[in-house]
């Protein structure tokens, strides 16, 4: 597993995104932390841009929106060609979208999910591979 990560948030995921970053730092990863820096608002949308794009240009192989719920940062980035942002909300969902759609970016809400079950989330994305042998082909439909 690639140990470089970006991170981004809006104002909305601000104070969330600074636990998720210890937590990911505690487990060894180089953390991107690719903003905002603040609790004032700010349009979500320039920060989902920048890291797709950095994970579409392969800066990263992977990379974690929070926004209040996950949905507008997971549609922003799924503009980009070659992301699979997904909003997970529990670690089932977590676990699936790696194996079975090589996600790689994971979105969710600091209003929706508590700081405990976001990094139980976290964990269980990056530690879970994707399935290629019965996926790939899926996943390059997905691609067109």
């Amino acid at each position: 597993m690639d140990k470089k990560i970006i991170i981004g948030s809006d104002h909305a995921g601000f104070n969330l995104k600074s636990k998720i970053i210890t937590f990911l730092e505690e487990m060894g990863f180089d953390v991107c932390d690719a903003g905002v820096n603040s609790p004032e608002p700010f349009d979500y949308p320039y920060i989902a841009k920048d890291v797709a794009n950095k994970v579409a240009n392969k800066e990263f192989s992977r990379g974690i929106l929070i926004c209040g719920t996950g949905i507008g940062m997971s549609i922003t980035a799924n503009k980009i060609k070659g992301i699979r942002a997904v909003v997970c909300s529990d670690t089932t969902s977590a676990k699936l979208s790696r194996q079975h759609n090589d996600a790689n970016i994971l979105c969710f809400g600091e209003r929706i999910v508590g700081e405990y079950l976001a990094k139980d989330i976290c964990k269980v994305w990056l530690e879970t591979e994707f399935q290629a042998e019965r996926h790939l082909k899926r996943v390059n439909l997905i691609e067109g």
